[in-house]
C-alpha cells in the first residue's frame, strides 16, 4: 500500500475513534470492558449452542441465525442506551449516568457469560454464584431473553 493510502486511512481511523469517544463519552477502561464483555458473551453463547447444543434461545438447544441475530441487535442497543446515557451526562456535566448505564449492562453481561461457563460445564466458584444469585435478586426478577 503507497504513503498516500496509508495517510488517509490513518486520519479516518482517528476521526472514527474521535467521534465513538465523544458519542460514548470517552473510550476508558469502563467502556472497553463492556465491549469485551459482549464479545465474549456472544462468542461464548455460540459456543453454547454450536458445541454443547445447551442454549437455552432454543427448544432444541442449538444454533439459531434469528437468535444469533436478536442477539447482536440486543447488544446494539445497549450501546445505544449507553449512547444517550453518555450525551445526558454531556449536558450535565458530569458522567455520573453514563459510568452508572455501563456498570449496569456490565454486570448484566458478567452473569450472562458465567452462566454459558456454567453450561459448558466449567465449574463456577461458590462466591460466584452467590454473586449472580445476588445481582438476579437485584433485578426485576425476570430472566432476559
Amino acid at each position: 500500500m503507497n504513503n498516500g493510502w496509508m495517510k488517509v486511512l490513518s486520519a479516518a481511523a482517528a476521526t472514527a475513534g474521535a467521534g465513538a469517544s465523544f458519542l460514548f463519552g470517552g473510550l476508558d477502561g469502563l467502556f472497553w470492558t463492556l465491549l469485551s464483555f459482549m464479545g465474549l458473551d456472544y462468542l461464548s453463547g455460540l459456543v453454547v449452542a454450536a458445541v454443547f447444543h445447551r442454549s437455552n434461545k432454543t427448544e432444541s438447544g442449538a444454533l439459531s441465525s434469528q437468535v444469533c441475530r436478536q442477539g447482536l441487535w440486543r447488544k446494539g442497543g445497549a450501546l445505544m442506551v449507553v449512547l444517550v446515557a453518555a450525551a445526558l451526562d454531556r449536558l450535565m456535566g458530569s458522567s455520573v449516568i453514563r459510568d452508572g448505564t455501563v456498570t449496569a449492562f456490565l454486570a448484566g453481561e458478567a452473569i450472562s457469560l458465567l452462566e454459558n461457563a456454567g453450561l459448558m460445564g466449567v465449574p463456577i466458584p461458590k462466591p460466584l454464584k452467590n454473586a449472580i444469585d445476588l445481582l438476579k435478586d437485584k433485578g426485576d426478577g425476570k430472566e432476559q431473553p
